[in-house]
């Protein structure tokens, strides 16, 4: 039997003249008839403890029945969003505020000057070049030649020493899986047979002989979902087949690590090698390349800090480390005795967090100040040369060029300002504007405020609130709410196309920097792991909870939205406190915590989760929490709908496909439960413009229909104010 629910949604039009406003209520009607999804006797006993896991078939995406049932959810979820008035008009004016040229900040490698740019609704971003300022660019590599559709992306790029070769990466469909090109930049021809099967890897040059990458044995079973966890780095040598490549680190029982990088200082002298076990933590390796038979020698033996070099002047190595510095600083050792009781200050640890770049001869020492940027430039020495003005309160990225360099190219943005690149001098410490964007949205129009709120606990927590000036608290307007919380990652003021259409229309755009992140360094990280990872979701329920107290919103008018482990964020809170919110749009998310350790790379995910097989207290905390395992039957639970991509190989869709097949069985009342599957993505990195502009529109107008319009809010303003 399938289910059926009868979808009635209370519309409020506000149909306005001059002097009178006028409310009617009229109800809309869809039929959803969600696929049957079967269950299984699938039991798995953990100390003692039997959990079913009904949905255990989902996991297989290589399945004939796995791919039924997604083709049968996209029909039910599509003709739902087909049937909401507004979705074209949301879709329309996305593709027309989208379509403005965006260009990146030049960067020199060899003979030319390289830049990114889209035309405007590109599907991916072109690499342009230029031998001399004010000569007119050429097209270098067009990514939208890949393939048809646009589904196959550019990764990452590297140019030899000389800058005559490039090495680029792509990926297919958007898998994590990567494919490795080399093409002579002066012909534009490729030069060798394509390298395959890489993961997690970036192209380190040694001069312009080869280069150093990682990879993992490609998996037995699905090459999406199958378990990968013994990295390796390998030396590719130009003119030899990839069969050929040498095995540096990674190889043996005792260099088993998941994650593995090798890297060549900029001087040729030295290859660098970061190993971890997980995504927080690292050991650090460094081999002389200049001695043909040298060893690597141990600079970090363990994995309880973050560490790496920067930067070296000969023997001289310039490590940023949080190894007993919470929020980083520099250090200098010599590469000769590079362990940590040799270490000296160079920039100490501040109350701030750093993120240092570097270039012409300086360090430029990037601090978050509650969130947002601020950047003091060093010499060589250590000593403060200035602070570097910006051009107003926001963040800033690129404050790094070559040695030699004599200017450099940053880019600054905020919640309300599309991305600027100004020119800075380096000696002279003086910024002009390079590029500004021609976009059809006048930041003037809006505000963006920080604000601090206290959380369960009482911790103080910062949530910057954005919206068209002149809105009026009224516990009425549409709200997202976004958080992610997780990974010593953080939320910085940006600039985003999608979010400024929906403050076009009317809507708050909230984003809160929770416990789990990296906003306050090691220790607000900390604060968000394992036995701890509740803190998250308690800071962003009291975001919620201040938004409503302070009237920008209400129950009725807010939506919370997260991918990845944002996606378990969205998960957790719409399970622990279905009341809160009208809305949830979990993305991406990682929604069964008791087996997201089994898939690819999951297990690196650990020192933020611990695993259900830590022990009886962690798998007990993981299952009081994991959305997958917290659906209940008989509760009204928000609108949702769940967004995934069906060659997401780093959180596979069965998470997602679970949890929707928990909602649609057990939700009580009309809300729709529906999950939208993009078919040929993976994550979100390389994603095409046409789908990313198809995947907002319809998150916009699902949300904004759930809340009660028929029409977009800003038709409804414009009505009443006629």
């Amino acid at each position: 039997m399938k289910k059926t629910l009868l979808l009635v949604c209370s519309i409020v039009s506000l149909l306005g003249c001059k002097n009178e406003t006028k409310e009617e209520t009229i109800k809309t009607t869809i039929a959803l008839n969600y696929p049957e999804t079967k269950k299984v006797d699938t039991v798995d006993t953990y100390f003692e403890t039997e959990v079913k896991d009904p949905y255990r078939w989902l996991e297989d995406d290589r399945s004939k029945e796995t791919e039924d049932w997604v083709s049968e959810q996209n029909k039910v979820t599509f003709g739902y969003l087909d049937s909401i008035p507004f979705r074209d008009q949301l879709k329309k004016r996305l593709s027309s505020l989208w379509n403005y040229e965006k260009v990146g900040a030049p960067f020199k490698e060899g003979d030319y000057s390289y830049f990114y740019k889209n035309d405007g609704l590109q599907n991916q971003y072109v690499i342009y070049r230029f031998k001399e300022e004010g000569d007119t660019p050429e097209v270098f590599l067009d990514p939208n030649t890949f393939s048809k559709d646009g589904t196959t992306s550019l990764g990452g790029i590297s140019f030899s020493e000389n800058g005559k070769l490039l090495a680029y990466s792509i990926s297919e469909g958007g898998s994590d899986w990567r494919k490795v090109i080399v093409k002579d930049v002066e012909t534009k021809e490729i030069v060798e047979d394509t390298l395959v099967d890489i993961k997690f890897s970036g192209m380190s040059w040694k001069g312009n002989e080869g280069f150093y990458y990682s990879s993992y044995d490609k998996p037995e079973g699905s090459e999406l979902s199958a378990k990968t966890d013994q990295h390796k780095v390998y030396y590719h040598k130009l003119g030899t087949p990839q069969k050929e490549d040498q095995l540096i680190f990674g190889g043996t029982p005792e260099e088993k690590h998941r994650y593995i990088g090798g890297n060549v200082t900029k001087d040729n002298r030295y290859l660098i090698i970061s190993a971890s076990t997980s995504t927080s933590g690292n050991k650090l390796f460094i081999k002389d390349l200049t001695k043909p038979n040298s060893k690597l020698v141990t600079i970090l033996d363990n994995t309880e800090s973050d560490t790496y070099i920067i930067e070296n002047v000969g023997s001289k190595l310039f490590l940023v480390t949080n190894l007993n510095a919470p929020n980083k600083k520099i250090v200098t050792v010599d590469a000769a005795n590079p362990t940590p009781e040799n270490w000296k200050d160079f920039i100490p640890e501040t109350e701030n967090v750093l993120s240092p770049g570097k270039g012409g001869g300086y360090f430029f020492a990037e601090y978050m100040v509650d969130a947002v940027s601020k950047v003091l430039q060093y010499d060589y020495e250590g000593k403060l040369v200035r602070d570097v003005e910006l051009p107003g309160v926001g963040s800033v990225g690129g404050f790094g060029a070559k040695k030699e360099e004599k200017e450099l190219y940053y880019s600054f943005t905020n919640y309300k300002t599309p991305s600027s690149i100004y020119k800075y001098n380096i000696a002279e410490g003086t910024s002009e504007l390079y590029r500004k964007p021609k976009i059809d949205f006048n930041p003037d129009n809006y505000e963006s405020k920080q604000v601090f709120y206290n959380s369960k606990d009482g911790t103080k927590v910062p949530m910057i609130i954005t919206y068209k000036k002149g809105t009026e608290l009224t516990g009425k307007n549409p709200t997202i709410l976004y958080g992610y919380g997780g990974f010593n990652i953080s939320l910085t003021p940006s600039f985003s196309i999608a979010n400024a259409v929906w403050m076009e229309q009317g809507g708050i755009y909230a984003v809160a920097n929770l416990r789990g992140g990296g906003e306050y360094g090691k220790k607000w990280h900390v604060a968000g792991t394992k036995m701890q990872k509740q803190n998250v979701f308690d800071d962003f329920i009291a975001a919620a909870e201040y938004l409503i107290e302070n009237k920008y919103t209400s129950s009725d008018y807010l939506a919370i939205r997260g991918g990845s482990n944002g996606g378990l964020l969205v998960g957790a809170t719409m399970t622990q406190r279905p009341d809160l919110m009208k809305v949830a749009l979990p993305a991406v998310g990682v929604l069964d915590m008791l087996r997201y350790h089994t898939f690819t790379a999951g297990a690196g995910w650990a020192y933020d989760y611990g695993t259900a097989e830590d022990d009886k207290q962690m798998f007990e905390y993981l299952k009081g929490y994991s959305p997958v395992h917290n659906v209940k039957e008989g509760v009204s639970y928000p609108a949702t709908m769940v967004t995934t991509g069906d060659h997401d190989d780093r959180v596979v869709p069965a998470h997602s496909f679970k949890f929707a097949a928990e909602l649609q069985a057990k939700q009580k009342g009309s809300n729709p439960t529906l999950i939208r599957i993009e078919t040929n993505a993976g994550h979100g990195a390389g994603t095409p413009v046409k789908k990313t502009i198809e995947q907002y529109a319809d998150i916009f107008s699902f949300t904004l229909f759930n809340m009660g319009y028929e029409v977009l809010p800003e038709q409804v303003n414009e009505e009443v104010k006629g």
